[in-house]
């Protein structure tokens, strides 16, 4: 064909000459052939959207489908949404053309205009982003041309006529190229030409392509980042006029369910609403004026819509939209409701839209996407839409009375199967009074471990069950997460024994697609993702009304700066990206949005809006739901203190990740590196040997308190992990192989493995990256550890409150936690988190605290006394019990739970009166009593430990007061053996001595009850415990104490003075307790306690031996030392 011959897609020719063909081909045939026209821009769509991948180095393949490619390049970030929407038209319209056998001029029309938009945005990409283009040149017309198609036509040639007018210059070569458009339908031989031509170029097509992108990829000025502004520039380009936009919104009229077509159903051409069918009637008279659609669902009219041009404010519109509301008349083919709406009931139709057709855009709200307004009540706001309603949404939000919802939700009590607490339900009332507002953004801030999930299940249920919202979309980040919520709303009893689950349909995260009676789906935030931005081929996305509330748990997300991503997440590649694409997930659906953190980022704030309800960290604590943590304790060896270094000319060992070797260098320069750097910038398994080698001392891989370690990386982890086992094993002999494992993104079943660290005995320690640091709810983790520095204050409060939750273990309360830092990030984040403790000593005493309420005068320091005294407190009244709750009530004039509701509430200047009047609780709250309780360093530079530290100085307890008590035993201690080692040799009695002495005793009419009574004695219920008192207090005149202030004498006595000097480890001290508790319980233990298998010894300490391993192979002489200890003088004070 002759290169003079004038196209629409001449433009092409110095790119790749098929794709001119495929152009010109499509206008060749659009006169006598559309349904080829249609084929051939489908084929054009397809290369040229090839051709824009293999611009960029994206090109995979020809056999990869239209329908992945665009998805493929959406997710790239490079293919805006208006191009993308222009692609799939042309697509949808060519599949339909080759499946169908669909296809006439009106489409085929609208398709070579919207590639011909394509057309000057590529060109505008990729060569010249200041281009300035004529207007489209209308095709050759049919010899049938019918009325509309005529009209389009003329429509367009006008325009041309029009640019001529002002241009010219250019006016002869555009009348030229007319004369020569219309005589293209004889140029048989021509167009045959470049037919066979198309053909023959598709064998090397994907050659060329391949070298293309490889071409494109080598040359020096290629810069992805601003081919990309130039995209997006290009795209704003884009101008559709009002029929082209009606062409898609067809399109997406169809896609949400209603019937639409408007070249086919409009009024002037006889159609009219029937029932049962859901039809978008195009320019439909409104006094005068026609409605470019009405949507009628049967015989009702629900909406008017108005499209526009894509260059017009659309925002605008709406005010066109309520006109013909206005103005809407009856008929006998329409079926109204009798009442009207607004303020003056003056609209006849509920709901009105307004569009041009453009995506929408957050940044050009008034300029995109499609504008809704609820006409029913003159406070509702319109907004932009992604989406249009379905009929079924529409009929819904008809029906849905939000007036009398809202006053429902007001008058209704919280009297469900699990109390609330009182946050709780303040959380919940601002939640509904802010919904009740109009307020569709809406934050919720309260600290990990305060019931965020319980607080969602009661809210959710509310709202469902006051007919608020229909149906609920619970979002959370992590697959972990999401079936924790589901298990959370399947076994919560809300009413009548009835769980959650029971009244509302729950579909989970392997079920994508909601059922009729579904309130509540659980979902990720990436799954969702997929289907509302990335549907598979053939799968609409949902409608903007299949959600009318989204609930986000962890909605802080996206602090990425400082964490591991997860392979899901790498596909997001970034912060930014990952934002945006949830942004779009939240504002695609037509919902009002909750969101709950624990740490509100400034994305958050930016998203939701400022926190509508704040509950905090520290407030929780000095409520008594949370523990505190302990000042940290700050290991510090040789290397992290003062680092590493190699001098120049120093051999340097280097880690090859992508080649998987190590690598041999001379420093160039000295390499000098800290401890931010360890095991991120260098490998070094000497620091983390010694490391390991302090937390196998402080842990006991057998118990029930877990531990926690963070680590930089999965390699790290696994390191870890190999290492903390050896060192277990050489602390203890034997470690089981499960006590320590790593649960990280990479790791094998990661869910599996977290339920195991949640629900069972072993795994003890978990190692871990990040995995673990959301919404993981273990309450028997009391040890935190922490191998890498944080550079996020949202992820350092996040690992902290893992550790924040109340636990039992075995009467015991758990009433702080520890944290190892062995890498000084206290040191560089503590100054920065809002979650610090809030008592800063956990051994400051009650009475101090009480001393410094009577004293200080500054106001923020009585402040910061009063919340540690209550944080404290909060611990303490869980195990006042007996004389001393007695003893506190008469002193305070109320109850504990009163007391603190009493402090909270007075004024901080009257606090000092109110102690000063209410004398001696410091001395009550401290008594003591039973059952308290890329290529990476390799570094081979040697470590040891230097120091161990308490972030708040010694850590050490007061001792427990001992009552004092007096008995004796008379004069038959030569006669009985067991006696005289009573009264001689106490350390040296056996349990089998003990049993004789006392058959003996009670023989001779020496009975615990009669001690008992005469003495008045009511400590414990062990006979044998007061036994030896009484014969030690007859014989040698010991003070005659309760058995149980004997043992903790003891126990307090050798935990304070450990033989040789050297400190009890943590597991040291646990054992000691134990066999303090076993000794109340049985009188002693001795050597064959400890090997008893109905003991705690030998059932969870592995006996003898192994606890002997514990003790560094000392137990026998500390179990004489406890009973040298035990019967050693008392102090001048416990004596009576």
């Amino acid at each position: 064909m002759q290169g003079s011959k004038r196209s629409n897609f001449d433009l092409l020719k110095p790119y790749e000459q098929q794709l001119w063909r495929l152009g010109a081909l499509a206008e060749r045939y659009f006169s006598d052939d559309p349904n080829t026209s249609l084929l051939k821009l489908r084929q054009l769509a397809e290369l040229l959207t090839q051709t824009v991948a293999a611009r960029i180095g994206l090109y995979t393949s020809a056999d990869e489908s239209q329908y992945d490619l665009i998805r493929r390049l959406q997710a790239d970030g490079f293919l805006p949404r208006e191009i993308k929407q222009l692609l799939d038209q042309i697509r949808v319209a060519g599949n339909a053309a080759n499946h169908a056998l669909e296809g006439n001029h009106a489409k085929a029309l609208t398709s070579l205009r919207f590639a011909w938009q394509l057309v000057l945005w590529f060109h505008r990409t990729f060569k010249d982003p200041e281009y300035r283009s004529g207007p489209f040149l209308p095709p050759t017309p049919p010899a049938d041309e019918g009325a509309e198609l005529k009209s389009q036509l003329d429509e367009l040639r006008q325009a041309v006529v029009e640019y001529q007018s002002k241009h010219q210059q250019v006016q002869n070569q555009l009348t030229q190229a007319q004369s020569q458009l219309s005589t293209m339908a004889e140029e048989r031989t021509v167009w045959e030409q470049v037919a066979t031509e198309a053909e023959e170029a598709k064998a090397q097509l994907g050659q060329r392509l391949e070298a293309l992108q490889t071409e494109v990829k080598a040359a020096p000025q290629f810069n992805k980042t601003q081919l990309l502004s130039f995209a997006t520039a290009a795209a704003s380009q884009v101008v559709l006029d009002e029929s082209q936009t009606r062409r898609l919104v067809d399109e997406q009229l169809r896609q949400a369910g209603w019937e639409a077509d408007t070249e086919i159903l409009r009024y002037s051409k006889g159609t009219r609403p029937e029932r049962g069918r859901n039809i978008a009637i195009a320019e439909w008279p409104c006094e005068g004026y026609s409605a470019d659609y009405v949507l009628f669902q049967g015989l009702t009219p629900l909406a008017v819509v108005e499209a526009k041009r894509e260059a017009k404010d659309v925002s605008a519109a709406l005010q066109q939209s309520k006109r013909y509301s206005r103005t809407f008349g009856a008929s006998s083919e329409t079926f109204l409701h009798e009442e009207n709406w607004g303020e003056r009931g003056e609209y006849r139709i509920p709901f009105v839209f307004a569009t041009n057709g453009r995506p929408y855009l957050r940044q050009l709200a008034t300029k995109s996407g499609i504008w809704f307004c609820d006409l029913r009540r003159p406070e509702n706001l319109a907004h932009a839409l992604d989406g249009w309603y379905s009929p079924q949404g529409l009929q819904v939000l008809l029906a849905r009375d939000e007036a009398r919802a809202d006053q429902e939700l007001s008058n209704t009590a919280f009297h469900y199967g699990f109390p609330l607490r009182h946050y709780q339900q303040t959380a919940i009332q601002e939640t509904e009074r802010r919904i009740s507002q109009g307020q569709r953004e809406i934050l919720l801030a309260m600290a990990t471990g305060t019931g965020k999930t319980k607080t969602c299940v009661a809210l959710i249920y509310r709202l469902l069950k006051a007919k608020r919202f229909r149906r609920i979309l619970f979002l959370v980040d992590r697959s972990a997460l999401g079936i924790q919520a589901a298990n959370a709303f399947k076994d919560t009893r809300m009413e009548r024994l009835q769980t959650f689950a029971d009244v509302f349909g729950i579909k989970e995260l392997d079920e994508q697609m909601p059922d009729e009676d579904t309130g509540v789906q659980v979902a990720t935030v990436q799954g969702m993702m997929k289907r509302v931005l990335f549907p598979a081929d053939g799968v609409a996305p949902p409608t903007v009304d299949q959600f009318d509330c989204i609930v986000i748990d962890e909605c802080h997300r996206g602090y990425t700066l400082d964490r591991e991503m997860s392979d899901t997440e790498m596909a997001f590649r970034g912060f930014d990206d990952y934002i945006s694409k949830y942004r779009r997930v939240l504002d695609y659906f037509d919902a009002t949005k909750i969101g709950l953190t624990a740490t509100p980022a400034l994305h958050t704030t930016e998203i939701f809006g400022a926190p509508v309800y704040s509950y905090t960290y520290r407030e929780a604590v000095v409520d008594g739901f949370l523990v505190d943590y302990e000042p940290p304790i700050q290991l510090y060896t040789e290397l992290s203190t003062h680092g590493m270094t190699w001098r120049v000319g120093e051999d340097v060992k280097v880690y090859d990740v992508t080649k998987n070797q190590i690598d041999l260098f001379k420093a160039p320069d000295e390499i000098k590196l800290q401890v931010e750097d360890f095991n991120r910038k260098v490998i070094t398994r000497p620091f983390n040997e010694v490391v390991c080698q302090y937390l196998a001392q402080e842990l006991d891989p057998s118990g029930r308190r877990k531990t926690l370690i963070f680590c930089v990386s999965s390699s790290h982890a696994d390191l870890v992990v190999e290492v903390l086992k050896k060192a277990f094993e050489t602390q203890y002999g034997a470690v089981e192989d499960d006590a320590v494992i790593k649960i990280t993104g990479d790791a094998d079943k990661p869910l599996e493995l977290i339920r195991r660290y949640k629900n069972e005995r072993l795994p003890n320690v978990a190692v871990t990256v990040d995995l673990l640091t959301t919404g993981i709810d273990v309450p028997e983790i009391c040890n935190l550890v922490f191998l890498r520095q944080v550079n996020s204050r949202i992820l350092f409060d996040q690992m902290l409150g893992r550790a924040t939750r109340l636990c039992d273990f075995d009467g015991e309360a758990k009433d702080s936690f520890r944290v190892i830092d062995a890498v000084r990030v206290f040191e560089n984040i503590g100054n920065m988190t809002a979650m610090k403790p809030v008592v800063v000593n956990p051994n400051i005493s009650f009475s101090q605290l009480e001393g410094e309420l009577l004293t200080v005068a500054d106001d923020a320091a009585r402040e910061l006394v009063r919340d540690q005294f209550l944080a404290k407190f909060q611990v303490k009244k869980r195990h006042l019990k007996g004389k001393d709750i007695q003893d506190f009530e008469v002193k305070a004039g109320m109850s504990p739970d009163d007391f603190v509701k009493k402090v909270r509430a007075l004024p901080l200047n009257e606090l000092a009166k109110w102690f000063a009047q209410h004398p001696d609780l410091g001395e009550i709250l401290d008594r003591k009593h039973e059952g308290s309780g890329q290529g990476m360093y390799v570094s081979d530079h040697p470590d040891q430990l230097k120091n161990v530290e308490r972030g708040y100085g010694k850590a050490t307890r007061p001792e427990d007061y001992l009552k004092e008590f007096k008995a004796f035993i008379d004069s038959h201690g030569n006669e009985l053996p067991a006696l005289l080692t009573v009264l001689t040799r106490p350390r040296d009695l056996t349990r089998q001595q003990l049993k004789e002495l006392v058959l003996a005793l009670d023989k001779a009419g020496y009975t615990e009850a009669r001690l008992a009574t005469a003495w008045r004695e009511l400590s414990n219920q062990d006979i044998a415990a007061r036994i030896i008192g009484y014969i030690r207090q007859a014989a040698v005149g010991d003070a005659l104490l309760p058995y149980a202030e004997r043992v903790d004498h003891a126990l307090q006595t050798l935990l304070a003075k450990p033989p040789g000097g050297v400190a009890w480890t943590n597991p040291q001290r646990d054992w000691l307790k134990r066999i303090a508790a076993q000794t109340k319980a049985n009188l002693l233990v001795d050597r064959a306690s400890l090997d008893d298998p109905d003991l705690i010894f030998k059932r969870e300490g592995g006996g003898f031996n192994r606890l002997d391993k514990i003790f560094n192979g000392q137990l026998q002489p500390v179990l004489e030392a406890f009973n040298d200890a035990l019967w050693a003088p008392p102090p001048q004070s416990a004596q009576r």
